[in-house]
């Protein structure tokens, strides 16, 4: 899966106007990013917002990250990742996550037997030229276990570069890692925490992510009941300078990662990160 070493993974999108999306990820594209990650969290549908940044670009790879498989039926999902496979070869990744804690409900169990609905659906749509490329949010060695054997590799989130390198051993050589990870330019330490915290708050009040931090090697003390220690929060959010954060981020490369999603946090809702984005193309892409 050719999806270049660095690539932009926002929320911004989420809140921001149909023309404003156009604007900024054709901007995206023109500065040479290969591919831009999106999430499924306040309403906007993963697939269709897919769709329509797909068709506002030429070149870009546009990745689901994640496509809750509680969103929408199997035999939907595999209608619409079909016709993007169709329309836009090679250029649409199906990222599927669980997407959050539901009460009595195993996220590896329901992992497989939406895979297994998925691979069984049959349909009147045509097969691709370009197959349907999947991956797998993916953070214990389980469900890594599982996005190697069942889609093209896995993909993290706020996650640790020592994560980064227990992911690969488990994916082994061939399977795809993408991670995201979180930064802020901002060079004052109490600033730069502060935000962190803001954004971390709620992945350090939930169970599911408490419990992959302590399998990192982090202690209930650095969990801080909610707030996180300085250690948790400089190894989730990579903040500093552009050289700083840049260093960090290809840390995340030689571990064992195929490629590098960037979420920069510190923008305000429905303002754009672009400034940002084109600071760090010129530092990351390819001339």
């Amino acid at each position: 899966m050719e999806l270049g070493r660095f690539g932009i993974w926002t929320f911004d999108f989420e809140d921001q106007p149909a023309s404003m999306l156009r604007d900024s990820v054709r901007e995206l594209e023109e500065l040479g990013w290969p591919a831009i990650w999106i999430p499924e969290r306040d309403g906007r549908e993963a697939l269709t917002h897919a769709g329509f940044l797909l068709a506002s670009t030429e070149r870009m790879a546009v990745v689901n990250g994640i496509a809750r498989i509680d969103s929408r039926g199997a035999r939907w999902t595999r209608g619409a990742a079909l016709l993007l496979a169709d329309a836009y070869p090679g250029r649409h990744v199906l990222g599927l996550g669980f997407g959050g804690a539901r009460p009595g409900v195993k996220p590896l169990e329901a992992m497989n037997d939406y895979l297994d609905e998925l691979d069984a659906v049959t349909s009147a749509n045509p097969l691709p030229a370009v197959p349907v490329r999947r991956l797998l949010a993916a953070y214990g060695p389980k469900m890594l276990g599982l996005a190697r054997d069942r889609s093209e590799g896995a993909h993290t989130y706020h996650v640790t570069v020592s994560h980064t390198a227990q992911a690969r051993e488990v994916l082994g050589e061939k399977a795809f890692l993408g991670v995201e990870h979180a930064v802020l330019f901002e060079t004052d330490p109490g600033k730069a925490r502060e935000i962190a915290r803001e954004h971390l708050h709620g992945y350090l009040t939930s169970k599911y992510n408490v419990a992959k931090f302590l399998r990192l090697g982090y202690t209930e003390a650095d969990i801080d009941g909610g707030r996180g220690s300085d250690r948790l929060v400089d190894d989730l959010v990579f903040w500093g300078d552009l050289d700083t954060v840049t260093a960090k981020l290809r840390g995340h490369l030689d571990a064992g990662a195929d490629h590098v999603g960037i979420q920069v946090i510190g923008v305000e809702p429905g303002e754009s990160a672009m400034p940002h984005w084109r600071r760090l193309a010129e530092s990351l892409l390819p001339r």
